[in-house]
C-alpha cells in the first residue's frame, strides 16, 4: 500500500465504528463514502487548477451540502442521491438506487465536514487514494456478517495470475464478473510498472483499455469509484467523459464486445436463475432463458456458463486466466462436453490448484485455469499439454493467522515461465515425488473418466502420519469449510427439486 494511503483508511475506518451503534454495516458506510467521495471530488475538479465542468447538477453539489446542517442536511442529502441516480454516464452507475443510510443528522454532518471535506482528494496521488479505497474494500471484504467477502479475490493471487498473463499495452483486458475491480486495476498497474507508455498510450490505458462487468449495483459502484480512484475512467484530459469502465448487467445474458485477455474469478454458490439455450434448442426446467447459440451446452451451473461465456469474448489468440470450482474440474453431462470443447478450440496449457482458507466465502476449493482461444482447425485439438501446479496438497491457509501472500506464489510464476513457455521443466519426477509442477498430455487427458481434469499425485501427509496433521485451529476451520460446501451443495439439491 502506498505511503499514506493507511493514515487515511485508519482516520476514515475509525468512525465506521461509531455509526455501527446505529446499525450501518461496513458496506453501508463504505457506499455513504462512495457518495461522498465523488461529490467532493467533482467539486474539486471544479476549482483552479483542472477549472473543468461539474458534472453535477447546479445546487446538488459539494458546495450546498457542505453548508447544511441538521434535518437541512439530511433532507437535501437523501435528495441529491435520488436526483443523481437519474442521471446517464458514469453518475448513473456511481449514484443507481442510492439511499442514504446514516439516519443521524449530526454524524452525517461530522463525516462531510470534519471527515471528508477536510481533505484534498483530487490533489492526492492517484496510488495514496485509490489504495486508501481498496484498503476499506478489504476492511469490508473481512467482515463475516455483512461484507462484501464473496466479491473480494485475494489481491496476491490476482497479482501472481496478472503478473504471468503479462498484459502488453495496446490490449484490451475484460472481467465479466469484475466484483470490486481487482482484475482490473492489477492489470492497469502491471502495465503502468512494466511499460513506458507514452501520452497517448496511458490515455488509451485508462479510458478504453479496461472492461468490467457486474450484475449487482452495489458492487457495481464500489468498483467504478474504485478504478476512478485509480485514474480510470471519468474525465478524460479533453474535457469530456471517458467511456463507462463498468457495465452493469448480467455478464451471462450476451456477448459485450471481444477482448484481447480476460481475467475473472466468476461468482461460485448457487445456480444460476438464467438457462442458457443452446443451437440444438436443449433447455432445462428454470423459468427464465437466454438463447446463447455460441455456446457448446446448455446447463444452469453459472460456472460453467461462465467459462463458457468467457470463450466466447476473447479474440483469435486471446488469453485467459479463470478461477472456478472444483467441480467444473469434473462434474459430467455438459461439464464433460465443455471441458472436451475447450481442450479442443483452446490451448489449454496450465492449472493452478489454488489452498483452501484463502477466500472469504467458506467451503471454496478452487483453481485457476489458463488457456488461450484458437482459430478454427482442422485438428483433433489445439491442447497438447496441460500443466498443474498443486499449491494445495500440504498446504494450510487461513484468512487471518496465516494468511495467502505474494511470495507463496513465487514458485509457480518462475514455472509457469511467462516469457516462453516452451522453456518450462517439471519439478516433479520420480526422484522427485514432491515436485509440485508437472504436465500431462492431450492423450492422458483425454483418456481419464468424463476427461476429469481434477489431477493430483502429492501425497497427504496428514493422511500418511498422525504426527504431520496441522494445528487444531486448521484442521477445525477445514472441517467447517467442508461442511458449509456440503450444506450449500444441498440446499442447492433442495431447491431444484422444489421446482
Amino acid at each position: 500500500m502506498s505511503k499514506g494511503a493507511p493514515q487515511i483508511v485508519q482516520k476514515l475506518w475509525n468512525y465506521c465504528n461509531i455509526l455501527r451503534d446505529d446499525g450501518l454495516s461496513y458496506g453501508d458506510y463504505v457506499e455513504q463514502l462512495t457518495y461522498l467521495l465523488f461529490l467532493k471530488m467533482a467539486d474539486e475538479q471544479s476549482r483552479p487548477p483542472f477549472d473543468r465542468a461539474s458534472p453535477i447538477p447546479k445546487g446538488f453539489g459539494w458546495d450546498v451540502l457542505v453548508r447544511l446542517d441538521g434535518d437541512d442536511l439530511e433532507t437535501h442529502y437523501r435528495h441529491t442521491l435520488e436526483k443523481l441516480g437519474k442521471r446517464p454516464g458514469l453518475i448513473g452507475v456511481i449514484f443507481r438506487k442510492a439511499q442514504n443510510k446514516i439516519q443521524d443528522p449530526a454524524k452525517l454532518r461530522r463525516l462531510v465536514a470534519d471527515l471528508i471535506d477536510k481533505e484534498e482528494w483530487s490533489s492526492l496521488d492517484t496510488d495514496v487514494k485509490g489504495d486508501a479505497y481498496e484498503g476499506l474494500l478489504q476492511k469490508n471484504a473481512e467482515d463475516v456478517k455483512g461484507g462484501a467477502g464473496q466479491y473480494f479475490t485475494p489481491r496476491p493471487l490476482i497479482q501472481a495470475i496478472v503478473e504471468v498473463m503479462a498484459p502488453r499495452p495496446g490490449e484490451t483486458i475484460c472481467d465479466p464478473a469484475c466484483g470490486t475491480g481487482g482484475f482490473l486495476l492489477a492489470a492497469h498497474d502491471h502495465l503502468r510498472r512494466n511499460h513506458k507508455l507514452d501520452k497517448a498510450g496511458l490515455r488509451f490505458l485508462n479510458t478504453e483499455a479496461l472492461r468490467g462487468v457486474e450484475l449487482v449495483d452495489s458492487v457495481a459502484r464500489l468498483c467504478s469509484m474504485n478504478l476512478l480512484l485509480h485514474g480510470i475512467g471519468g474525465t478524460a484530459e479533453d474535457g469530456k467523459e471517458a467511456p463507462i469502465p463498468v457495465l452493469v448487467r448480467d455478464g451471462l445474458a450476451a456477448k459485450h464486445g471481444e477482448y484481447e485477455v480476460v481475467l475473472s474469478n466468476p461468482p461460485f454458490g448457487k445456480k444460476s436463475s438464467v438457462t442458457i439455450v443452446n443451437d440444438a434448442g436443449e433447455s432445462s426446467r428454470e423459468s427464465l432463458t437466454i438463447n446463447r447459440d455460441d455456446f457448446w451446452a446448455t446447463t444452469s451451473n453459472k460456472q460453467l456458463n461462465f467459462l463458457q461465456h468467457i470463450f466466447t469474448i476473447l479474440r483469435q489468440h486471446g488469453r485467459a486466466a479463470v478461477v472456478v470450482p472444483d467441480n467444473v474440474l469434473f462434474e459430467g453431462g455438459a461439464g464433460e462436453t465443455i471441458r472436451r470443447e475447450l481442450l479442443r478450440q483452446a490451448d489449454v496449457h496450465t492449472l493452478l490448484r489454488l489452498p483452501t482458507g484463502i477466500f472469504y466465502a467458506q467451503g471454496v476449493k478452487a483453481n485457476v485455469l489458463f488457456f488461450d482461444r484458437k482459430p478454427a482447425a482442422d485438428r483433433q485439438a489445439w491442447t497438447t499439454k496441460l500443466w498443474i501446479y498443486d499449491l494445495r496438497t500440504n498446504q494450510h491457509f487461513t484468512l487471518k493467522e496465516n494468511p495467502l501472500r505474494r511470495a507463496d506464489l513465487d514458485e509457480f510464476v518462475a514455472c509457469y515461465a511467462a516469457k516462453d513457455r516452451t522453456q518450462r521443466q517439471p519439478t516433479w519426477s520420480e526422484a522427485n515425488p514432491l515436485g509440485r509442477w508437472r504436465a500431462y498430455d492431450l492423450a492422458e487427458l483425454l483418456k481419464r473418466d468424463k476427461a476429469n481434469l481434477d489431477i493430483f499425485w502429492l501425497k497427504d501427509e496428514a493422511l500418511e502420519d498422525s504426527a504431520n496433521l496441522p494445528d487444531p485451529d486448521v484442521l477445525a476451520a477445514e472441517i467447517v469449510e467442508d461442511l458449509e460446501a456440503a450444506l450449500a451443495q444441498f440446499a442447492e439439491i433442495a431447491a431444484d427439486l422444489k421446482r
